[in-house]
């Protein structure tokens, strides 16, 4: 099928070229900025341009964006590898001369990864590991249509009520969409959102709302949670799902095993999931191509966030030993009170 234009994007080759310069000069760091090529974008037809401009919108409308750029079909990455490609490569580390797919291998046999094993103090951690797909025969988060997002939301449920039956996982599916047989109220919603289980509300995201990417919020939106809440799946947010382990303690490779017996259940009740022969699995940021994984622990770290919500030092201090660090809200948010922070590895492609 052709790729999907969501509406409310129209740009003169003149004007997306100014306006993307004007934003490579208010911030070198952005990467669409730094690797957009004028005479590229205006050898483009106008169809394949307004894709462009709409992938391009939010690091446009939000200089402070790293990426500045989400796809918005599984097409994209291969068809504006032009573009996308040095990105991609610049945000990942990856010289233009190495292969990029990853080669996923799931066995953890040989390697202990119990974090208690190494300091007495990391038992009390809250770890989970995510990765993120989306299906090959919807577009992507940012250019679906409401109809859309809740007829997605409806194989999902299909694929849930599957696995609910499976006694290795139970459990129940939880919808935001309104009039959905699964509906919860906002009380659930809410004290969800608290026990880090949901997504926040997506619609107060500068980043996301100009990508398309929270718009009908919250329709099409919802969680599977298993019977003992160590395996949920996102439905919704910035991608289709976000499927994820997760347990208060730190051995990681029960954790992952529980991830990898969960994903490939799931694999077998879901339509096929978007891949690119060049990056692995298709996301929409460009940050989570690849294996689409993220593995993150939950630690309070009250002397490096000053008992508030400021990361800045902790950040600073973990980008040299390769760490990203968010708030225990999740992207975007600050640190807790008792200075609970999120940390995770900071490559993602590239890494085995």
């Amino acid at each position: 099928a052709k790729p999907t234009v969501p509406s409310g994007v129209e740009m003169t080759p003149q004007d997306l070229v100014e306006k993307i310069k004007s934003n490579k000069q208010a911030r070198r760091g952005i990467l669409v900025g730094w690797h957009f090529v004028a005479a590229y974008c205006i050898s483009l037809c106008e169809y394949s341009r307004q894709r462009l401009a709409r992938m391009t919108a939010s690091g446009i409308e939000n200089p402070d964006s790293q990426m500045g750029a989400y796809a918005m079909n599984p097409q994209d990455y291969d068809q504006f590898a032009t573009m996308l490609d040095p990105m991609i490569r610049d945000s990942h580390g990856i010289p233009t001369d190495v292969d990029i797919a990853p080669q996923n291998d799931w066995d953890t046999g040989g390697t202990a990864c119990d974090l208690g094993a190494i300091d007495e103090r990391l038992k009390d951690v809250s770890m989970r590991v995510r990765v993120a797909r989306n299906v090959s025969t919807f577009p992507l988060p940012g250019a679906m249509s409401r109809e859309q997002r809740v007829a997605f939301e409806s194989v999902a449920a299909q694929a849930f009520a599957k696995l609910i039956e499976d006694p290795a996982f139970g459990g129940q599916y939880l919808s935001i969409t309104p009039g959905s047989p699964h509906e919860i109220d906002a009380d659930e919603y809410g004290q969800r959102v608290q026990a880090h289980q949901m997504f926040k509300d997506m619609s107060t995201d500068p980043y996301l709302t100009v990508a398309g990417i929270s718009a009908d919020w919250p329709h099409g939106r919802g969680m599977y949670v298993s019977r003992d809440e160590d395996f949920l799946v996102w439905v919704g947010e910035e991608d289709h799902l976000r499927i994820m382990a997760m347990q208060h303690g730190g051995n990681l490779n029960v954790l992952f095993e529980r991830l990898r017996a969960g994903l490939e259940t799931l694999t077998g009740l879901l339509p096929p999931f978007a891949t690119s022969p060049t990056y692995g699995n298709v996301t929409s940021c460009p940050t989570n191509l690849g294996a689409g994984m993220r593995a993150s622990l939950h630690m309070k770290l009250p002397g490096l966030t000053s008992h508030g919500s400021d990361l800045t030092r902790l950040k600073r201090e973990a980008k040299k030993i390769g760490l990203s660090v968010r708030g225990a809200g999740g992207e975007h948010s600050g640190a807790g009170k008792d200075g609970r922070v999120d940390i995770s590895p900071s490559a993602r492609l590239g890494a085995t």
